[in-house]
């Protein structure tokens, strides 16, 4: 209904109850009179005042955002029906790990009042994988959507318990994932069926394994005749995650690592303990490479290939030192299978921001670890497309591709190692050569144009800071480099040559291979 003269439209919804939902789109919407008609109600809307707990208000506009008023003498018509269709309300950017006082103005409610937490005040977390051809996509903690492709991208994901022929499917969960040849459909986390065995208890289960009928999203209901059920796994107080591995899947929960598989009726499936210990991280800290299964814990890093290995990380303090625990569930891990790497980027406390801001690199095949920072919010390899892509703030990036940061030359990059000792750090040492070995690619490598510089930082005790000693340039044509250092532990660092032009710097990649250093032992003057 209209007021006379007013862009508000009061809307009545006994069955979805206003004040759970911010947004609602309006689709083939009828006349409501006047110049209010069903193309301007075509589009999407904030709710803005709730009149009760089935009514709310929303401000008729045109597809410019402007409103649109009714005419003198429609107050109080109505139209025929309506098709509405409620978004899911956003989640929070920030991870809350356990409740606390409400959130509303002072004086609200009374004092103590506990605020709950719940799908919307808690960090939205989303798991999508697919069935077929169509999408499953699941926010953590919420429900289960199913995308059929054959709709349309015009169509909209809808909850499984509303599929034609849905019976007694999970109605919230944590987390969703197909299994590899049998195609059942894990719902880590869902809500369990109540005692009776005819509905479902509407309250996730943090350790329940349910899982469909196979080659089914529908059937969910335990038979004889079918594959369908569930398995609460013991070990722990929370499922964190899982991820589709070879013949099995493998799910985390805080304390341990387990393998379920398909072995068919009567058991359907065989659940395992393999890992007592060694639980993840975060719920997105895992990742399939070619070597095995990687996942970052609160310990360290750990790979799975058929048993579990703790990873020797010579970066471990550095990253656990610098790691937001607090944010911690923000963590995800990344496959670059072009330079044989897993990456997890992470939320650093030395950022202040309590979003992504660095990352730890494991080679697999070399076995070395390097840091970094970068800002990715998510990352997809080269499986799909021909580069590895990545996200931040709404822009899709091609990774790994060409040598300049889009257009413009890389600046502060660079490659650091670690402190290395001189005669073992006993006595002073002294670097008198080096021999780089370094390899340029790209336009600009002629002509002996110096394209990156090289430093030696030194210290003679541990608790010294380091002081730069040497600062060189190094072009394709360097063979080898006459420096003066003393000290009994020595950096090397070598990075892009910011203070050159532009024209100089563009179009340019290089690899450190192994750059020999001329030590002998010296005293100091």
């Amino acid at each position: 209904k209209v007021g006379n003269g007013d862009a508000t439209i009061t809307v009545s919804d006994t069955a979805h109850g206003a004040v759970m939902h911010d947004f609602v789109t309006f689709a083939d919407a009828v006349s409501l009179g006047g110049n209010i008609t069903a193309p301007v109600l075509n589009q999407e809307y904030q709710i803005a005042t709730i009149v009760n707990a089935n009514s709310y208000t929303i401000e008729a506009k045109d597809t410019s955002g402007d409103p649109v008023l009714a005419a003198a003498g429609d107050s109080g018509n109505g139209g025929s029906s309506t098709v509405g269709a409620y978004q899911l309300n956003t989640g929070l950017n920030t991870y809350i790990s356990s409740t606390g006082w409400g959130i509303d103005a002072w004086g609200i409610n009374a004092f103590g009042s506990a605020s709950s937490l719940t799908f919307t005040n808690q960090l939205r977390l989303w798991s999508s994988d697919n069935f077929g051809e169509d999408l499953i996509l699941h926010p953590r903690g919420g429900a289960i959507f199913y995308w059929n492709t054959s709709a349309g991208t015009s169509t909209r994901a809808v909850n499984i318990t509303s599929l034609s022929g849905a019976n007694l499917a999970p109605t919230v969960g944590l987390q969703s994932i197909v299994s590899e040849t049998d195609r059942h459909v894990f719902v880590l986390g869902a809500d369990p069926l109540n005692d009776a065995g005819t509905a479902r208890t509407g309250t996730l289960d943090p350790m329940l394994v349910a899982f469909s009928d196979q080659e089914s999203i529908t059937e969910w209901e335990p038979k004889t005749t079918n594959t369908a059920g569930s398995v609460r796994l013991s070990v722990g107080s929370e499922i964190i995650g899982g991820i589709r591995s070879r013949q099995e899947t493998l799910v985390w929960t805080d304390q341990a690592l387990y393998s379920i598989q398909f072995v068919g009726p009567p058991l359907t499936f065989a659940v395992n303990l393999i890992s007592q210990g060694t639980g993840m991280l975060a719920p997105n800290a895992s990742i399939n490479a070619p070597s095995g299964v990687y996942w970052m814990a609160e310990d360290g890093f750990y790979r799975y290939n058929g048993s579990v290995q703790r990873l020797e990380c010579t970066v471990l303090s550095y990253v656990q030192q610098n790691l937001d625990m607090s944010q911690a569930y923000k963590c995800f891990a990344i496959a670059n299978k072009q330079f044989n790497e897993v990456w997890w980027f992470y939320p650093s406390t030395q950022d202040e921001t309590g979003e992504i801001s660095r990352y730890v690199i494991y080679n697999y095949l070399e076995n070395t670890w390097s840091i970094g920072e970068l800002v990715r919010t998510a990352w997809i390899d080269e499986d799909v497309f021909e580069q590895p892509m990545a996200t931040l703030n709404g822009y899709l990036y091609n990774q790994e591709t060409g040598q300049d940061d889009d257009g413009s030359p890389m600046d502060n990059v660079f490659i650091e190692s670690s402190d290395f000792d001189l005669q073992d750090g006993n006595d002073f040492a002294f670097i008198s050569k080096v021999i780089p070995d370094i390899k340029f690619y790209g336009q600009n490598t002629a002509n002996g144009i110096p394209l990156i510089n090289m430093q030696i930082k030194t210290r003679n005790y541990p608790a010294e800071s380091l002081t730069t000693k040497v600062s060189k340039d190094i072009s394709n044509n360097t063979d080898e480099l006459n420096v003066r250092a003393r000290a009994r532990q020595a950096v090397i660092r070598l990075q892009s040559d910011d203070d050159a032009t532009t024209d100089n710097r563009l179009g340019v990649q290089w690899r450190l291979g192994y750059t020999r250093l001329y030590i002998q032992p010296d005293g100091q003057r």
